[in-house]
């Protein structure tokens, strides 16, 4: 199977990925990536991120000591309805449209603004994971909200328009495609099964150990079977929980060193500071208990065979399908070869 074209199942979003291994001896003279800067100072004054710095319209960012989060200036999602008639024709199944409520808030990593989570402590990390917690719990109690998906992205390559050490958390009306996709997958699983789909996949995995990357006393870092980027991974509580707030106060700082490690492992692949998107999927903050669902962190980086050689998702994968030239075992190979 690591040899050949072969189509590979995701029951997580009941989707398909192909694999090619045999394209990965191809020749590559395609689009090679700038290396960014690596020497950045520990505060920028022109940084709008930076402790006691001003960001648009004049607001000034305090002078925070670790973690901090603020309303996101120029919000993708507002809390208030449109006060006039919003148009949406007729019956016409062409022409849905509805208005979108939602909050965004920016959540800063460090005041340093040469760091990382790849460079952070664990210690340091953990306050982000108990900021993360706090605000799942204040968005998702907000009667319009029914999802907040907390997010990173990493680097320029990623759209990441400010270097500073820092991460989002979109909160909306609507559950949002891909963690709906999840929801309906993981509940048709536990009502067939009675266990959580996820549990049971880190069962195998465990078993089989061919796309483990490392493990501690909560979670489990690997990469997916059904991985679509080429490096891509996920982090996987051991215990089954819909949601970041049933976390122990251990589980919080396991969590917080889980992702130290993975995001370590890939600056160390490369050797350089590994762009990537992250983003934890759980339950909707709709009221409901959801003991369906079974939280995961999941990480997708775009480098490919280099710090310089990006994966590009277009043609057949825009078109068709999406497909990768290493398998996810090699990846893993990769990966655990760095420590």
């Amino acid at each position: 199977m690591n040899d050949y074209p072969h189509r590979r199942y995701n029951p997580l979003t009941d989707s398909w990925v192909l694999v090619s291994p045999h394209r990965a001896k191809r020749p590559w003279q395609g689009q090679v990536e700038k290396l960014p800067a690596e020497t950045r100072p520990a505060h920028d004054p022109g940084c709008y991120l930076c402790a006691g710095n001003t960001r648009a319209g004049g607001i000034q960012t305090p002078d925070y000591q670790d973690v901090y989060v603020f309303d996101n200036d120029f919000s993708a999602l507002l809390p208030e309805k449109p006060s006039e008639a919003f148009e949406s024709p007729g019956n016409s199944i062409f022409f849905q449209a509805k208005p979108e409520r939602g909050l965004a808030r920016v959540i800063c990593f460090s005041p340093r603004h040469d760091l990382t989570m790849a460079e952070m402590s664990t210690l340091e990390i953990r306050k982000v994971v108990d900021a993360w917690v706090q605000e799942y719990q204040e968005l998702g109690a907000k009667d319009f909200i029914n999802y907040v998906q907390i997010f990173e992205n990493k680097g320029a390559i990623m759209g990441c328009s400010n270097p500073h050490p820092h991460g989002q958390i979109w909160a909306q009306e609507s559950i949002p495609d891909e963690p709906l996709k999840k929801q309906k997958a993981q509940l048709q699983y536990w009502e067939k099964h009675g266990t959580s789909l996820l549990g049971d996949y880190l069962s195998e995995e465990l078993a089989k150990n061919e796309r483990i990357l490392f493990e501690n006393a909560g979670f489990v870092a690997l990469v997916p079977f059904w991985a679509v980027w080429p490096f891509e991974a996920m982090i996987i509580p051991k215990r089954a929980m819909p949601n970041i707030t049933q976390l122990s106060d251990a589980e919080k700082t396991e969590l917080a060193d889980a992702y130290r490690q993975l995001a370590a492992m890939y600056d160390r692949l490369f050797q350089t500071s590994f762009p990537y998107s992250s983003g934890i999927h759980q339950a909707p903050t709709d009221g409901q208990p959801h003991p369906e669902w079974h939280f995961h962190l999941v990480f997708y980086p775009p480098l490919l065979r280099s710090a310089t050689v990006k994966k590009f998702m277009v043609g057949y994968e825009m078109l068709a399908n999406p497909q990768r030239d290493i398998t996810p075992e090699r990846a893993a190979e990769m990966l655990r070869a760095t420590t």
